[in-house]
C-alpha cells in the first residue's frame, strides 16, 4: 500500500521569500514537515517540498507523491530522461535548478514512487494543508511569528477510478439472464465472472474455454 503524501511551495514575491510543506499519512498518524529559505523562487521551493518528503522514507518506500506544480511532476515523469540523456541539459541550455533536479532524481530512483498532479486550491485537505505548512516556511525563514496551525485530519484515499465498458447487445442479454438465474445483480455476476477470470489466468481460461465448448466434429 502506497503512502500518500502531500507536497508543495512557493514564494512570494516570486522570486523572494519562500517556504514549503509536505504532509505524509504515515501509519502511526499524519506527519508534517516545512521550512523555507529568505531568497528563492517557486519552483526551487516546489522541488524542495518534494525533496524532503521523499527523504523522509527508506529506499524502496512505495508513495504516492501529490503535487499541485506540473513543473515537479512532469520533470520528474516527461522530462528528466531526455535531460539526462543530454547531459543535464535542456534543447535551449543547461537545465534550471539542476541541482535540486538531480537530488530529486537520486531519491525517486530508490523508492517506489507514483507521481499525481492535483489541483491547487480546489478543496483537497492534504494539498490545502501542504501550502499552509509552505507559508509557516516562509514566516519562519524571515523570523516573522508563526501561528499554530490546527491538527490537520488525515489525507484522504484517492477515490476509486472505474471505467465503464461497452459490451454487445447479445452478450449484455446473455449475462444479464445468466445473472437471474443465479440471483444475482447483473453487476455482482460480472464482479464475480471478471475475478474468477483474473484467478485463473489467460492459461486457465483458455483450458475452461476448451472443456465447457463442444469439440469439433471430425469430418
Amino acid at each position: 500500500m502506497r503512502t500518500i503524501v502531500y507536497a508543495d511551495g512557493g514564494c512570494d514575491p516570486n522570486p523572494g521569500p519562500g517556504g514549503w510543506g509536505a504532509v505524509i499519512a504515515g501509519p502511526e498518524g499524519t506527519i508534517e514537515l516545512c521550512g523555507g529559505e529568505r531568497a528563492t523562487t517557486n519552483n526551487r521551493m516546489e522541488l524542495t517540498a518534494a525533496i524532503n518528503a521523499l527523504a523522509h522514507f527508506p529506499e524502496g518506500a512505495a508513495i504516492e507523491m501529490r503535487c499541485d506544480s506540473q513543473y515537479v511532476v512532469k520533470s520528474v515523469t516527461e522530462w528528466m530522461r531526455g535531460w539526462k540523456a543530454r547531459g543535464w541539459r535542456t534543447a535551449t541550455g543547461p537545465v534550471k535548478n539542476v541541482d535540486l533536479m538531480q537530488r530529486l532524481d537520486e531519491l525517486a530512483a530508490a523508492r517506489d514512487v507514483r507521481w499525481t498532479w492535483v489541483r491547487g486550491h480546489a478543496g483537497e485537505a492534504g494539498n490545502e494543508r501542504a501550502d499552509r505548512l509552505a507559508a509557516k516556511g516562509r514566516r519562519q525563514a524571515l523570523g516573522l511569528p508563526v501561528e499554530a496551525l490546527a491538527a490537520a485530519p488525515p489525507p484522504a484515499p484517492p477515490p476509486e477510478r472505474t471505467m465503464p465498458i461497452a459490451i454487445a447487445p447479445d452478450l449484455g442479454r446473455a449475462v444479464a439472464a445468466a445473472a437471474r438465474r443465479e440471483g444475482l445483480t447483473t453487476r455482482a455476476f460480472v464482479e464475480r465472472a471478471a475475478q474468477l477470470a483474473l484467478d485463473l489466468g489467460p492459461d486457465g481460461v483458455a483450458q475452461a474455454r476448451r472443456l465447457v465448448q463442444p469439440s469439433a466434429k471430425v469430418p
